[in-house]
């Protein structure tokens, strides 16, 4: 019989906690994209700036953004990404690929990036970081193990 994860050990749990509300992960995704001010994000995302103010102490705190003066008279901060920021790149990425998938309407434009180096539309591909095989549900079970690795 197959069984999940302990939910108290899992990290998508954890991870959901921690940035599974819509405000917070689409303040990351505009601060990959480069907006990085407290005003442009209120006004890009259209929320309040009591939740804006409440996503971003949260962030800051758990170490995904950093605040970095712009200006000092009056003091003003924009928001930075981190390497624990930076890390959930991949995050959004797949979940663009799959909105655009299964969510864009067939004749609507669709959100893509491209990759600077080459000039080519980035597709999100997992792979198995030993042997570059594709990854899929069936290729993979859940382990319970000491390391992160």
């Amino acid at each position: 019989m197959e069984t999940a994860p302990p939910h108290d050990i899992c990290p998508i749990t954890r991870t959901l906690d921690l940035i599974g509300e819509r405000w917070s992960l689409l303040i990351i995704r505009d601060v990959f994209y480069g907006v990085r001010r407290f005003d442009a994000l209120q006004h890009h995302l259209g929320v309040s700036k009591k939740v804006l103010s409440g996503r971003l102490v949260r962030l800051v705190q758990e170490g995904i953004l950093k605040k970095v003066p712009y200006q000092q008279k009056p003091e003003r901060f924009e928001y930075r990404l981190t390497q624990k920021g930076r890390d959930l790149f991949p995050v959004l990425l797949t979940m663009m690929r799959w909105g655009n998938r299964w969510l864009a309407e067939k004749n609507e434009p669709h959100l893509h990036l491209k990759h600077l180096g080459c000039g080519e539309v980035v597709e999100s591909n997992l792979v198995c970081s030993h042997c570059e095989k594709p990854l899929s549900p069936a290729s993979v079970r859940a382990e319970i193990s000491n390391s992160s690795g």
